[in-house]
């Protein structure tokens, strides 16, 4: 019986996705690490394929946050803007180098009065942090909200943990003399915070693919060396174990169906939280707005 859904055909990586620029690449190398490949050869990537990743999506208001999320989980773009209220959250399955990985992609309100309900979510963000931003951002304010989000989400993480994608949204609305003016200036910032520089639309779907792509094999590798890290490191066939003439299988002593079990009941209740919230949040600001407030 299978705990998590199949990884969708258009979902497989078999070789490590470029960068955008390669002078705005923290990860320079063209493909996997070796000892990864090695790993995924010889099925000692350990509990990789059960664990999940999770990036945290922060920016402004109105920069594309969720737009750019929808249109990589539902290939879908919606021009009747509607603000996210709190938080929300997608998970997206993948198949890299033959093991399965999960992302878990979680888009927080850009308003200001919801900024302490979204800052209670960035904690175990396992390996990165997006932030994102417009045209109108920079044009209006250059690129310090930019730093102030990073800034507020790194405080709850490990920032030597952390792996930071710079994504700018909104490509199809700049000149070519404009989009040459804003990437120096995003090239200066990415490579002053250690971030890589990604350049999307969401309208179009131009760099979206490729950039959650990239975004997957380079947590995959992390998790994957991480878990080689580990002294008790063990083949797959060492965790799972599948008896003959048995309807269910049988998992070894690292109680690892009850792991996956427990993880698919986790993701359930935090949806159903996530909904309360939004749904909590809004009748208090209706409220608010009622009384005057």
């Amino acid at each position: 019986m299978s705990v998590l859904p199949p990884v969708r055909r258009d979902r497989i990586i078999a070789h490590l996705p470029q960068p955008f620029r390669q002078e705005a690449a923290v990860h320079i190398t063209g493909d996997f690490n070796n000892k990864v490949k090695t790993a995924c050869q010889e099925q000692r990537t350990g509990t990789v394929g059960f664990k999940i990743s999770k990036v945290i999506v922060v920016g402004d208001l109105a920069v594309g946050k969720t737009c750019l999320i929808n249109r990589f989980c539902k290939d879908a773009f919606d021009k009747n803007y509607k603000a996210t209220i709190g938080v929300d959250f997608e998970m997206e399955r993948f198949e890299v180098l033959g093991v399965p990985f999960s992302l878990q992609l979680w888009d927080t309100a850009g308003q200001e009065r919801f900024k302490c309900i979204a800052s209670t979510y960035y904690r175990g963000a396992q390996g990165m942090v997006v932030v994102t931003f417009s045209k109108f951002l920079y044009l209006t304010t250059g690129f310090p909200d930019c730093r102030q989000w990073l800034e507020d989400a790194l405080k709850e993480n490990d920032p030597t943990s952390v792996q930071l994608f710079l994504v700018g949204t909104k490509k199809d609305l700049s000149s070519p003399a404009q989009y040459s003016l804003i990437e120096q200036d995003a090239l200066r910032l990415a490579k002053e915070i250690h971030a890589e520089y990604w350049a999307v639309s969401s309208l179009t779907g131009e760099n979206v693919r490729e950039f959650f792509f990239r975004l997957a094999s380079l947590a995959f590798e992390t998790n994957v060396l991480a878990e080689l890290e580990k002294s008790g490191s063990r083949q797959i066939g060492d965790v799972v174990r599948k008896y003959p003439k048995q309807s269910q299988p049988i998992w070894s002593h690292t109680g690892g169906l009850t792991r996956s079990f427990s993880s698919l009941r986790n993701q359930q209740h935090i949806k159903q939280s996530v909904r309360f919230l939004q749904k909590e949040t809004a009748q208090l600001l209706s409220v608010r707005m009622s009384a005057g407030m």
